[in-house]
């Protein structure tokens, strides 16, 4: 099952940037767009601050239950991989 989350935040030089994850076949694929730029830019490796707003996402929709355990769990493996590199 496919799970898509999206939210907004501001780069370095201050600009809107839209950034989103979805999950899909049990991996996670990354993609933002600043404003003005027309393509996408997708992520082999997220960084840890796109990693680590997601968790927080996933965390508010978990308790909702707009979420699963699954996926952020998953997502917690990621943020753990990434400060092991």
């Amino acid at each position: 099952m496919r799970s898509q989350h999206i939210w907004t935040d501001r780069n370095q030089n201050g600009a809107k940037r839209e950034v989103r994850a979805t999950k899909f076949g049990g991996v996670w694929r990354f993609q933002a767009k600043t404003v003005g730029d027309l393509d996408w830019t997708y992520y082999e490796r997220p960084s840890l601050e796109d990693l680590l707003a997601l968790k927080e996402i996933l965390v508010r929709k978990y308790q909702r239950r707009r979420a699963s355990s699954e996926d952020l769990a998953s997502v917690e493996k990621l943020i753990e991989q990434h400060g092991n590199e």
